[in-house]
């Protein structure tokens, strides 16, 4: 299966289990792999035969940016049905929400969601 994939996109949200991560927010970094047949569109050098990830872009930012959740885990299932839904060309996804910020008592890189849905 062909890919479009969206790497390191990163927005300002509050998501989070402690109310401290609710009141300051932080970074989280989303990737986004999107399934779908590029065939036409390589042809036809025609945006109509593929998706807009300019569009995709804006529809992850308004959900890291939007809502406050407990989990990262439910960030992603939101990016994930809201692209399958409004992408009809869409196969499959696969989502990843990071949360390098996260509050753990220790040193690591990162903290990360990753999530693959299909259309149903």
């Amino acid at each position: 299966m062909d890919r479009i994939e969206l790497s390191g996109m990163e927005f300002f949200g509050y998501h989070g289990c402690f109310a401290e991560e609710r009141q300051t927010g932080q970074n989280f970094i989303v990737d986004a792999v999107l399934c779908l047949d590029l065939a036409e569109a390589g042809r036809t050098d025609d945006l109509c035969r593929s998706v807009n990830y300019a569009e995709v872009f804006e529809d992850v930012r308004t959900i890291v940016e939007g809502e406050a959740k407990n989990l990262i885990e439910a960030v992603a299932e939101e990016i994930a049905a809201q692209l399958l839904k409004k992408y009809a060309a869409l196969t499959r996804v696969e989502i990843a929400v990071h949360k390098p910020q996260a509050p753990l008592a220790g040193t690591f890189r990162d903290v990360c969601a990753r999530i693959e849905r299909s259309r149903a």
